[in-house]
């Protein structure tokens, strides 16, 4: 009670917030005369004055009024746009990075440009997030006048660029692109080996339009970058085999849920069956060593137990194929994720094809947070504001409209079946038929729009094909529009010039758009239709001059016709057939509607089959409405009801929240040792030389080796000198009489270390000399990255694997999150030690000799939310070799000729001949020759 009494006495925090930037508005008014009266040419040095003034010490918020008063009157002189009041408070918002929540209609992409040019006279570069390709190059394009105009240069980054075109678009000082595009660039350049390559140049401020749709949507999965996996097949055999020797009391089923899970008997048995194949390392299945096998485990169990051949796939030349549960139909090109396909493979004995491994991932939580400062705009934001606070300390700030909001929200209107929803529907887009009112009807899925036009198909209507942009012109034949034709458009998204054109005329008098997601179109809807895009499209082809000048003033007549035909009919009617589990969804459909002042209407119609109504106690409701005596085709309306699905609707948003932030907690422990690994790579990438490193690495080394062999405080005669001296030769490659040195006469410890670091030193230097310093500079250096790369790229695979069982540590009582970051850690700590080890043995075992390296074949991959649907799984999927960066290549196999194996010198590699990747290593490492000395020639 007392809060809404302050409320209504001082104002929200957003009025009061809002009142603070009262002052700066008046004062950038107030120099509108005296910058109206510059010419073009004193206009534009205003760039290189506000740049002076930053060199002298000035900070960006004491330019502020100045620079927003340039950048109005450039756009008045380029585009013909003067940004209103409401779009300078809502550029301020942006500049001190925050959310602006500004309505559908109220300029969202002007008003970027006001903070846009502020922080990019910092010189550090300003990027500018947009949802797809279409409009990064359409606000680049259309927005970037300005900036030309002002003397500033931007760039934009959209898919199928080289590296060259990607490093020139960033070093300008504004960059346009998408999401997927920024967040795939940083971890290509995280994974190239030489700073010269490296496209970004930082991360010092963004602003991301429809941030909703972007840090929140599309945040649900992240971006990979993989590559093909190494062949396993003898692994997936192997577990395979084993499945077959299980009993019922060793896993528990359950089909319903389509679950499988080894019970307590049937891990003992199967950790049995693991050490008995000498698959399984030493100790527990489920310690973090094993955590890969134990993957791989549950996969072929899932395989076995839940996977019916001739149900839930085929087997057909050789392969495993999908079936598609809904429609029964095979799906040649997809396969299962996570090795489940390979053991679906191993259990029919079919070829085993390999993994995709992944290579770089990232969150677009983490992404963003990379920014030293953050900025968004969308029409929606208020809903999510906790979210956006907690995860990315974003506040949201709402701003008014330049006009008073016009539109009619009614309530819902209720109906028992869906069908009787669809009749209400049909009655409702007759009646602004009728009238000429213009119509859109937005629904939740694809397949639900699919519906609703079968039932206007039924009616006598026509979908209207809008692949030809002449299928436009009944909409504007005479003074009806479409109000006598029964003629209806289905929004296909897949086609952003396309949409963009449907979504623009969806306000012509009597026109029919039923639309899917309305969220981050870009485009908003004109009543009477958008004159400019009737003309890009129409007059296209009209080169500049009368005939042109004529056709534009007749469309632009026609327009201002239509538009006041759509006014008398009500403005813009948006039905919604259902209510979406977040309600900033509804909100995004009902803000479509009403634009700068205009009138319009918004009802949703409601079934309690609907999925939101059934999860939320419909059967109880449904029988209370029998009941009552509710006949058919009647609705239930109240404001009860409003207020009931919000309720609901809040619910599943913060369900969804917290499950968001729940993944968070675990890639950020992926994230904390990302950026450590990322940062060893620029440190060792801007050195000339590693020398320091490489050196540090082998001294560390001799340091563990000595410390694991001898005890600390013990005699010489309790020394292990016999392991010392076997680890020394293994990792050193160095035949030291070690057990010599120690049955002299007041040998210690620290004189010991000290013996081999000498030994070892000595070695490199002469190893160094052989190979000239300077080629020994590009091999220390590419032995260093790339060891640090294919262990991280093992770490990756392992700790997902790890993710995906640590689960069960709840049944022993113990939080799976404090597990997790204790073993990612111990991983981790694992990895940096195995670093310096094995970059000094391959160092010490090292033959260098020119060859050319292979570029490897990566993918980008990032899983639409909404759809499930890969966003890159085409043709173009594949990254082009400009975007690649190959490992230095430092030795030659080419020419080389099979040798014995039992004619190998381990010590000399010149002896060996040609050797096979999947050979053990002739150097008697143990490990494949791909992943010792393979990896490097």
């Amino acid at each position: 009670m007392f809060g809404s009494l302050a409320k209504k006495l001082f104002g929200s925090s957003n009025d009061r917030r809002l009142k603070a930037y009262n002052p700066k508005v008046a004062a950038i008014n107030a120099l509108e005369p005296e910058v109206a009266a510059l010419s073009d040419e004193a206009l534009r040095a205003r760039t290189m004055e506000f740049k002076a003034q930053l060199a002298a010490g000035k900070s960006l918020n004491d330019i502020l009024v100045p620079a927003f008063a340039t950048v109005r009157e450039a756009a008045k002189r380029v585009l013909g746009q003067r940004h209103f009041d409401t779009q300078l408070i809502g550029g301020m918002v942006l500049h001190e990075g925050a959310i602006a929540e500004m309505k559908t209609g109220e300029g969202k992409t002007l008003v970027a440009t006001a903070p846009v040019y502020l922080n990019a006279l910092a010189g550090k570069g300003v990027h500018v997030v947009t949802v797809n390709d279409y409009l990064a190059r359409r606000d680049s394009e259309w927005m970037g006048r300005i900036y030309q105009f002002l003397g500033l240069t931007t760039g934009v980054i959209v898919h199928g660029l080289s590296d060259e075109e990607r490093h020139a678009a960033y070093a300008c000082d504004i960059t346009y692109g998408t999401n997927n595009e920024f967040g795939f660039d940083y971890l290509r350049d995280n994974m190239k080996y030489d700073m010269a390559q490296m496209v970004q140049r930082g991360h010092a401020f963004a602003i991301v339009d429809e941030v909703d749709s972007i840090l929140v949507d599309e945040a649900r999965t992240p971006l990979i970058i993989s590559g093909p996996l190494e062949d396993r097949p003898e692994l997936y055999m192997t577990i395979d085999a084993l499945m077959p020797s299980l009993s019922k009391e060793d896993y528990e089923l359950d089909e319903k849920q389509r679950t499988v899970n080894l019970t307590e008997e049937g891990n003992e048995h199967v950790e049995q069956m693991l050490a008995g194949s000498g698959l399984m390392r030493e100790g527990s299945m489920y310690d973090a060593g094993n955590v890969t096998i134990v993957h791989h485990v549950n996969q072929a169990l899932r395989a076995h137990k839940l996977f019916t051949r001739d149900k839930d796939y085929i087997v057909r030349n050789d392969e495993v194929v999908i079936i598609d549960e809904f429609t029964g139909r095979m799906m040649p090109g997809r396969r299962y994720s996570e090795g489940l396909h390979q053991a679906l493979e191993a259990k029919e004995k079919v070829t085993i094809q390999p993994e995709n491994q992944t290579l770089a991932s990232i969150t677009f939580q983490n992404y963003f947070r990379l920014y030293a400062k953050l900025a968004g705009m969308t029409g929606t934001a208020a809903t999510e504001a906790d979210e956006f606070m907690d995860i990315y300390n974003l506040e949201v700030i709402e701003i008014p409209t330049n006009r008073p909001v016009q539109r009619l929200d009614d309530d819902d209107e209720v109906y028992r079946s869906v069908d009787e929803k669809y009749k209400a529907i049909i009655r409702l887009i007759e009646d602004c038929r009728r009238i000429g009112q213009p119509l859109l009807v937005g629904t939740t899925s694809i397949e639900k729009s699919e519906t609703l036009a079968q039932y206007l198909l039924k009616q006598g209507y026509k979908q209207r094909d809008f692949s030809d942009p002449n299928a436009f012109a009944s909409l504007y034949d005479g003074d009806q529009g479409t109000a006598e034709e029964k003629v209806f458009a289905v929004l296909n998204a897949r086609y952003h010039e396309q949409e963009a054109f449907i979504v623009s005329q969806a306000g012509v008098p009597g026109a029919i758009t039923i639309a899917t997601n309305m969220a981050g179109r870009g485009t908003d809807i004109q009543l009477g239709g958008n004159a400019d895009m009737r003309i890009k499209v129409e007059l296209g082809d009209i080169p500049a001059g009368p005939e042109r000048d004529e056709a534009e003033t007749r469309i632009r007549t026609q327009v201002a016709g239509l538009k006041e035909k759509a006014i008398a009919a009500g403005g813009l009617y948006i039905i919604g057939t259902e209510r979406h589990e977040s309600r900033r969804i509804d909100n995004q459909l009902r803000g479509r509607s009403g634009r700068q002042g205009d009138p319009g209407h918004s009802r949703f119609f409601l079934s309690l089959q609907d999925d939101l109504m059934r999860i939320f106690g419909s059967d109880r409701m449904d029988g209370m409405l029998a009941k009552l005596g509710l006949k058919e085709d009647e609705a239930i309306v109240h404001p009860w009801i409003n207020r009931a699905l919000e309720k609901a609707q809040q619910k599943v948003e913060a369900r969804n929240f917290d499950i968001r932030k729940n993944i968070l907690k675990y890639d950020n422990v992926l994230n904390d040792q990302r950026k450590e690994i990322f940062e060893h790579r620029r440190e060792l990438m801007a050195q000339e030389s590693v020398d320091d490193s490489i050196t540090d690495f082998r001294h560390l080394v001799i340091d563990d080796l000595v410390r694991a062999h001898v005890p600390e405080n013990a005699y010489p005669e309790q020394w292990d000198t016999k392991g010392l001296h076997v680890a020394i030769n293994d990792v050193l490659n160095l035949d030291l009489p070690v057990e010599d040195w120690a049955k002299e006469e007041g040998i210690a410890e620290e004189e010991l270390t000290h013996r081999i670091t000498d030994a070892a030193d000595k070695h490199a230097e002469e190893r160094t000399t052989a190979f000239t310093p300077e080629v020994t500079r590009q091999v220390e250096k590419a032995v260093l990255l790339q060891t640090l790369d294919n262990l991280w790229r093992e770490h990756i695979v392992t700790l997902d694997h790890l993710r995906q069982v640590i689960g069960l540590r709840s049944m022993a009582q113990r939080d799976p999150l404090i597990e997790y970051k204790s073993e990612g850690y111990q991983l981790f700590s694992d990895l940096m030690q195995r670093w310096r080890e094995d970059v000094t043995r391959t160092m010490f075992r090292l033959q260098v000799m020119p060859q050319e390296p292979e570029l490897p074949q990566m993918y980008g991959q990032h899983i639409d939310p909404l759809t499930g649907e890969d966003e890159f799984a085409s043709a173009g999927a594949g990254f082009p070799p400009s975007q690649l960066s190959a490992p230095i290549a430092v030795g030659e196999r080419a020419g080389m000729t099979s040798v014995a194996p039992e004619t190998r010198d381990p010590n000399d590699p010149s002896t060996w001949g040609r050797i096979g990747r999947n050979e053990a290593c002739p150097c008697g490492s143990g490990k494949k020759f791909k992943h010792c000395h393979g990896q490097f020639v």
